[in-house]
């Protein structure tokens, strides 16, 4: 069975996304824990997290995927931002344990000058000072495409952080499909040799999840813009080869393509079609 969903609004609680992923044909989904341009979370609704646990263990949901708000940079050399960070960071895991097994995705960050090598270093501090023992939820680094002083383009770079985080049996990777295309890895034509490397150097293992979008940008281009499924650079061979590869059909994939909901169950439809004929 494909595990497939798409970005939702959390506006309305778990129950009310676990809703309408379960009317778009999905079995998962991803929202962001706040304004993804930043801000305070909404008070705790412990009803709507147990209703949602009992109600998503009916349904056969797979994991769900939660998304950090884009403003977080951990790597920042302003103390100030990477406070926010840290407490950003925090206070959802806090949130996310009670949900016991969510996965929690977040962009590394830009160096913004400073250089890889001391942005890395603040990534792996903050981790370090957030992740314990007791953390029951699985963190995410996504593949990042590159533009300016990102941080996550290549997967040494992902790898060099995850090597130093104590708790690193608590880290995973998300792979978005537009991001490392436009990276430099060429998912189109060569998926299996960028997959032999990410195992080479990461392990299939640690890959929990693929953000599944097409791309508007050129191969190598190193800037993030999504496309619809189809629709773009990639196309919709490509993404039916990435579906439905050995390595990865058993992945969660999670769309974030520029869609409203009728678009995101036609594309849900159009992958669980092709994936139930391969």
């Amino acid at each position: 069975m494909l595990k497939i969903g798409c970005h939702l609004s959390a506006s309305k609680g778990y129950c009310h996304m676990l809703k309408e992923a379960d009317l778009l044909g999905a079995n998962t989904f991803q929202f962001f824990t706040r304004n993804p341009r930043g801000g305070k979370a909404k008070e705790i609704d412990y009803n709507d997290i147990a209703l949602f646990k009992e109600k998503a263990n009916a349904l056969n949901f797979n994991q769900i995927l939660a998304h950090a708000p884009y403003t977080l940079n951990p790597a920042s050399q302003n103390e100030k931002i990477r406070d926010f960070a840290h407490l950003v960071m925090k206070d959802d895991l806090m949130r996310l344990d009670l949900l016991e097994g969510a996965l929690y995705n977040f962009h590394p960050g830009s160096h913004v000058g400073a250089g890889k090598e001391i942005g890395t270093q603040l990534i792996i501090d903050l981790l370090n000072n957030i992740l314990t023992k007791e953390t029951k939820t699985t963190v995410l680094l996504e593949t990042m495409s590159g533009s300016g002083s990102e941080i996550g383009s290549t997967f040494e770079e992902l790898k060099t952080i995850m090597n130093e985080v104590k708790y690193s049996d608590k880290m995973g990777v998300c792979m978005d499909t537009c991001h490392i295309y436009s990276a430099g890895y060429d998912i189109k034509n060569n998926l299996d040799e960028v997959l032999t490397h990410f195992d080479s150097i990461i392990g299939l293992d640690k890959l929990y999840a693929i953000h599944l979008n097409d791309t508007k940008m050129p191969f190598a281009s190193h800037k993030d813009r999504h496309e619809k499924i189809g629709e773009g650079e990639l196309g919709l061979d490509a993404i039916s080869r990435i579906i439905t590869h050995p390595a990865l059909k058993n992945k969660l994939f999670v769309l974030e393509t520029p869609n409203e909901l009728d678009g995101y169950k036609q594309e849900i439809t159009l992958l669980k079609n092709i994936y139930a004929n391969n």
